[in-house]
């Protein structure tokens, strides 16, 4: 082990989009600033983001952003109003790096090609001055008299303030493995348990394995616990091997555990008596019809309709003339309310993102700094903050980079 000479103003442990963000908005002449990332390469998780095409951030009014969020929208209130999804925008287009929105209200670059993205963040470090290490893990951080002492497998560095960005501990394989989880507490702060959020749902006993890929949208997904709704939101809807995941699904993901219940209307805006009713007068006056061709009626993919008769006991062929009461009932339960038992939640390896983290109550809200440890800086998925998917968490991650960026520029600045 070597140690570096050279004393740097900020050290930043991560080249994720917080680290590099933070490092480049905190640059200026005179000013070191050294990354240590662990991989062998930066911004490995911000490559697979969006499936690789690079879900930047949302198009909405930013004020909307709070509410997803989960319980922790108004901590990041002063970070996300400070730096905005238009600066978010305007920061990559100004490069020369065009965007697009596309009908969802997502924002990604108009390539779509997230490898553009990164691209971008290390060319701005490179021309400010950004000093970026990587295969360096940082083994541990010590507050000292001037600063703090920061050790690698490699070298001991020392810096007058540091920034974790390491991320959470989601995609393990890119190198999101809770190290900033260890770090922080070993600096003394609170770190609540850490759980997968956006993440797909085993489903126990699971009917539809053989459906897998089939979507729908808008559906009502109710979350129970110990047969009482606890949630409820509406969103799409998608069949997996092996359970239930889509937008609707991985937001409720964050509060489902083992033993849950999740039951999906598959009729958006259609409640049990209303379609008791509507199926009625149908069947009333089509008698002679197959219920499988009524239910089509209503938008339903054929293979869902008859893997749902199928559950619900009724024959493929009936009509809707020979469909008992009871079977009826049975039928408009399942379309209204289906449920399924939940066995798991996805792990780490296919959550999209961490909930839980470094203690929010232990950070300031509008400078990223510990409350605990003076110098230090806490951005980025590390914080106990968790998004919903659309690029609520990337911009989450850039808002907070600059939040710290600004805070650490003015008080070098005085």
């Amino acid at each position: 082990m070597t140690t570096d000479t050279g004393d740097y103003d900020t050290i930043i442990i991560g080249a994720g989009p917080a680290g590099l963000f933070c490092a480049l908005q905190a640059a200026a002449p005179g000013r070191k600033i050294l990354i240590l990332e662990k991989k062998p390469a930066c911004g490995r998780k911000l490559l697979i983001t969006g499936s690789g095409q690079c879900n930047l951030t949302h198009g909405g009014n930013i004020r909307e952003f709070l509410a997803r969020y989960g319980d922790h929208g108004a901590f990041l209130r002063p970070a996300l109003l400070g730096f905005t999804n238009r600066d978010l925008i305007a920061f990559f287009e100004s490069r020369g790096l065009d965007l697009e929105t596309d009908e969802n209200g997502k924002v990604f670059p108009a390539t779509r090609k997230a490898a553009d993205v990164l691209d971008l963040l290390l060319r701005e470090c490179r021309e400010r001055g950004v000093r970026v290490r990587c295969g360096e893990a940082v083994i541990a951080v010590e507050r000292t008299d001037g600063g703090f002492l920061v050790t690698t497998g490699a070298a001991r560095y020392t810096a007058s303030r540091v920034v974790i960005a390491t991320g959470g501990a989601s995609y393990p394989a890119t190198g999101s493995t809770g190290d900033g989880y260890r770090l922080a507490a070993a600096l003394g702060h609170t770190v609540t348990p850490v759980r997968p959020a956006l993440a797909p749902v085993v489903v126990e006993d699971y009917p539809f394995a053989r459906l897998a890929g089939i979507s729908f949208e808008g559906v009502t997904v109710s979350l129970f616990r110990d047969g009482r709704k606890t949630r409820e939101l509406a969103g799409d809807l998608l069949f997996t091997h092996t359970g239930l995941s889509g937008p609707a699904v991985l937001h409720l993901s964050r509060y489902t555990a083992a033993g849950d219940a999740l039951k999906v209307s598959f009729l958006p805006g259609m409640t049990r008596e209303g379609l008791e009713k509507d199926l009625l007068a149908k069947f009333a006056a089509h008698g002679t019809r197959q219920v499988k061709t009524i239910l089509a009626d209503y938008g339903l993919p054929e293979r869902f309709v008859l893997a749902l008769l199928e559950a619900a006991g009724i024959p493929a062929d009936r009509a809707a003339a020979h469909l008992a009461k009871k079977a009826r009932g049975a039928l408009i339960d399942r379309l209204t309310a289906f449920p399924f038992g939940v066995k798991a939640v996805g792990g780490f390896r296919e959550a999209m993102v961490t909930a839980g983290g470094v203690a929010l109550e232990e950070v300031d809200k509008k400078t990223m700094a510990s409350k605990r440890v003076p110098g230090l800086y806490v951005i980025g998925e590390v914080l106990d903050v968790d998004g919903d998917t659309g690029g609520y968490n990337l911009q989450a991650a850039f808002s907070t980079a600059v939040a710290a960026a600004r805070a650490i520029t003015g008080a070098q600045g005085r």
